[in-house]
């Protein structure tokens, strides 16, 4: 750890918060993490989250991600972790999680007192205490308002970069507005956690970015500002609420003073703009235009880097963390792995070394037969059931084995391909023009 500078990156996850310190080489000198459930139990929380008795609403605490950043902060003061190497910082929140400051949060931000750690220092900041997160799916009646409002789904997803989802922070705010109308009116400012994460560092409410912004059904993603018919049938004042939104790749300014006498951080060091999860992605696998990664998890996801982006019903729209003026599209089936794994074991005898040789054995195309597989309810599309057809185009009850494992393959990535074209992704047919396809195993 002799480096003259170290570069800090922080992951708010569902699960756990994440930090990683690399030095000038990007070698890593430093890790660690707090695994919510385990290390934090106090909180209550499954899987880092509550999920509420209606089976829809799920949150997080936000003391939970205070108290976390304390332990790991501590952790690394502990352990001899030199902060005043540390030339910038920057990170990552879990999308579409959303956390609401009181009036008169700034001013304790402003002043946080070194001697306190920042559960304790702002315990009282927030006028909702659990925040609602990606996982959540009770604003059903909020996304049909908002479609309603604007014009339709097409229209929502042609200026915000997709239709109303569930849980998207426009239709999580306007339930809040609806639900507990007086912590709304509490409220003066509504971070995303990747800009509640960047506004713990330098001491005041830090803008949301682009990239993160795009999946809140607020943002116009082409003029990169507030659609004010969307912020309109949400609520009320939430322009205000929101405050500005800067390119992902922005410096906010230097750390807190807090940072400095608390830990010993240079008071130099930059804070550059958090942004989400997903975006982060796109940007460290260091994707280009024509790029497209592929992760296969238990939900398959797509990322692809695009220029002329076409919204749609199915998928997302963001503007692109690494080059503002271009755009990435993100796109998930939830029939990802466990999917695979069924005919695996149905067909190879739970052995991936036999599925990968049966599915050499069989011809691309698979003579024209083809399946489409949806153990549970798909997102993409939305459709449930095991579909198979034969050559001549007739749907057939079953498949051999070995037609079954290429049918299952083929069906899959063919369902990638044609809606990541529907999104704007361009295949290359030229000799000097290539696509990357990436493969990478994403975990929480």
């Amino acid at each position: 750890m002799d480096s003259a500078a170290y570069y800090l990156g922080f992951d708010f996850s569902t699960q756990q918060l994440k930090v990683i310190a690399v030095n000038e080489q990007l070698l890593v000198v430093y890790q660690d993490n707090v695994h919510f459930d385990k290390d934090l139990p106090k909180f209550g929380t499954q899987g880092g989250v509550h999920v509420h008795s209606d089976k829809l609403t799920v949150t997080s605490p936000v003391l939970m991600w205070l108290k976390a950043l304390d332990c790991i902060l501590d952790r690394m003061k502990s352990s001899g972790f030199n902060f005043s190497k540390v030339k910038a910082l920057s990170g990552t929140g879990q999308q579409h999680g959303s956390v609401y400051w009181k009036t008169g949060s700034r001013e304790v931000l402003n002043y946080l007192p070194s001697e306190h750690p920042l559960h304790i220092a702002l315990q009282t900041c927030f006028s909702i205490r659990d925040s609602p997160i990606w996982m959540d799916s009770s604003t059903s009646a909020e996304c049909h308002h908002l479609e309603k409002s604007i014009g339709g789904a097409q229209v929502l997803a042609n200026v915000t970069g997709s239709r109303a989802y569930e849980r998207f922070t426009g239709n999580q705010v306007a339930k809040i507005y609806k639900q507990k109308p007086k912590e709304y009116s509490q409220c003066e400012r509504i971070s995303l956690v990747s800009s509640f994460a960047a506004s713990l560092f330098i001491g005041d409410y830090a803008p949301i970015d682009y990239s993160d912004g795009s999946g809140m059904n607020l943002l116009d993603i082409h003029e990169k500002t507030w659609s004010e018919k969307c912020l309109n049938a949400c609520a009320p004042d939430l322009k205000e609420k929101l405050g500005s939104v800067v390119p992902s790749s922005s410096v906010l300014g230097n750390v807190s003073s807090y940072y400095v006498q608390r830990y010993g951080f240079n008071p130099n060091c930059r804070v550059v703009a958090f942004t989400g999860d997903n975006p982060a992605s796109l940007a460290g696998m260091r994707l280009e235009e024509g790029d497209i990664a592929v992760s296969l998890g238990t939900s398959d996801t797509l990322f692809l880097w695009i220029k002329e982006p076409t919204p749609a019903l199915e998928g997302h729209i963001f503007i692109n963390p690494v080059q503002s003026q271009d755009f990435m599209a993100l796109l998930c089936f939830k029939n990802g792995s466990l999917m695979r794994e069924k005919i695996r074991d149905n067909c190879s005898n739970a052995s991936w070394e036999e599925f990968s040789n049966i599915l050499r054995s069989t011809p691309p195309g698979n003579n024209g037969h083809i399946g489409f597989y949806f153990d549970v309810m798909e997102i993409t599309p939305q459709a449930v059931g095991i579909h198979r057809f034969n050559a001549e185009n007739q749907k057939v009850s079953e498949f051999p084995k070995d037609v079954e494992i290429r049918a299952l393959i083929e069906g899959q990535f063919m369902a990638k391909r044609i809606y990541a074209e529907r999104l704007g992704y361009k295949i290359y047919y030229e000799v000097n023009q290539i696509n990357r396809i990436f493969s990478v195993h994403m975990r929480e």
